[in-house]
C-alpha cells in the first residue's frame, strides 16, 4: 500500500518490540507482481516455522518496500510468494514514530467502527479509491523472534494491516468498492493488466 515518499533505509530495521531484526545493506529487491497476475488472487499458506529462509524473505520484502519510494505495506503474495507474511512501515503519523513491523500469520481478531479513506496499492499503480473499513482493529501474529504479538491499531496502521491481510487472502482493495466505481476505473485496470511485465 503506497502513501508517501521515503528514503531507503540502510541500517538495521526494528520490529514493534524495538529489537534489531534485519540488515538491509546487501539485499536485492524482489519483483513486484501487478494486477492481472493470478498469484494476487491466491490464498497464502501459514508459515509453520520461521527459518533463515523466512527471515531472508522478510529482509528482501523490506528492501523491496523501501525501493518503491512510497510504499508503506507489502504482503508476500505481492512478490509472488504464497506465505502469510506482511511488512508494514508507516513511518510517522500524528507525531508518533512507528518502527517497521514484520508479521507472520497475521490474524484479524476483532474490529470496531467504520471509516472511509483513500487507498492505493503497489500492485495496482496509479489507481486509488475510497474504501470503507473498520476504524479500529486487533491483530495477532508472530514476529521475527518467533514471539506472539498482539496489536491494537486504529488510523493508518489499522488500514494498512487490513489491506495487507486482505492480500494474503487474495483480496484487492478494488474488491471493496462498488461495481460502479470499479467500472469507472476499468480503463486504468485494463492498462495495468495489459502492460508488459518484467516477470
Amino acid at each position: 500500500m503506497p502513501k508517501r515518499k521515503r528514503k531507503p533505509k540502510s541500517t538495521a530495521a526494528s520490529d514493534v518490540s524495538g529489537e534489531d531484526i534485519v540488515v538491509l545493506r546487501e539485499t536485492v529487491p524482489l519483483q513486484l507482481r501487478y494486477y492481472g497476475d493470478p498469484v494476487l488472487r491466491k490464498r497464502a499458506e501459514p508459515v509453520a516455522e520461521i527459518t533463515d529462509s523466512e527471515r531472508q524473505l522478510a529482509e528482501q520484502m523490506l528492501m523491496t518496500l523501501y525501493a518503491t519510494g512510497n510504499g508503506i505495506g507489502l504482503a508476500a503474495t505481492q512478490v509472488g510468494v504464497l506465505k502469510r507474511l506482511i511488512i508494514v512501515d508507516i513511518g510517522e503519523e500524528d507525531d508518533e514514530e512507528y518502527e517497521p513491523l514484520v508479521l507472520f500469520n497475521p490474524e484479524l481478531l476483532s474490529s470496531d467502527g467504520e471509516i472511509v479513506a483513500e487507498e492505493g496499492c503497489l500492485s495496482i499503480p496509479d489507481v486509488t479509491a475510497d474504501v470503507k473499513r473498520p476504524e479500529s482493529i486487533v491483530v495477532e501474529g508472530v514476529n521475527l523472534q518467533c514471539e506472539a504479538i498482539r496489536i491494537e491499531a486504529d488510523g493508518l496502521l489499522a488500514r494498512v494491516l487490513q489491506h495487507e491481510i486482505d492480500h494474503l487472502n487474495g483480496v484487492l482493495f478494488i474488491d471493496r468498492i462498488s461495481g460502479l466505481k470499479r467500472r469507472l476505473l476499468s480503463e486504468e485496470l485494463t492498462r495495468i493488466q495489459q502492460a508488459e511485465k518484467p516477470y
